[in-house]
């Protein structure tokens, strides 16, 4: 039997974040490509407001973007208490400008009882470029879902 949220996951294949009921998931609008329980991957277009001085995508939406999809991927395992971020570190490999797409494919590594890592590598639309990697540890909370 599939786990609930995946299946709603599967329903949005294809479909724009506008929906989502993270706030920031909506500003940053991927599109779904892939879902499975623990395995998410995101579709971004580069808009220019989030881009820095030097027209590159900016750092911060970079992490935004790997934040966001591992937060989304934890959610696909239909926990029954939500998980919050205690650390997310970034190694930056690439560029990326106004109008690329970006493929952000999250996973998780490692679940405990109290403890989960993931990670997320953010690519160039063909997967021939690695943009960034990340990975996070996260921390389950009190706050039933």
């Amino acid at each position: 039997m599939m786990n609930p949220i995946v299946a709603a996951f599967k329903e949005k294949i294809g479909k724009n974040a506008t929906d989502s009921i993270s706030p920031l998931m909506r500003w940053l609008n991927p599109t779904l490509i892939e879902a499975e329980e623990g395995h998410l991957v995101f579709s971004h277009t580069v808009r220019e407001e989030m881009t820095n001085p030097m027209h590159i995508l900016h750092g911060g939406i970079t992490a935004a973007i790997m934040d966001d999809a591992i937060g989304a991927t934890v959610y696909s395992l239909n926990n029954s208490n939500a998980y919050t971020t205690v650390n997310l570190a970034v190694d930056y490999f690439s560029t990326a400008k106004a109008g690329d797409t970006l493929l952000a494919e999250a996973e998780i590594v490692k679940k405990g009882k109290q403890i989960m890592n993931a990670q997320c590598t953010v690519w160039n639309h063909d997967k021939s470029r690695i943009i960034a990697k990340g990975h996070s540890n996260l921390i389950r909370t009190k706050l039933a879902l």
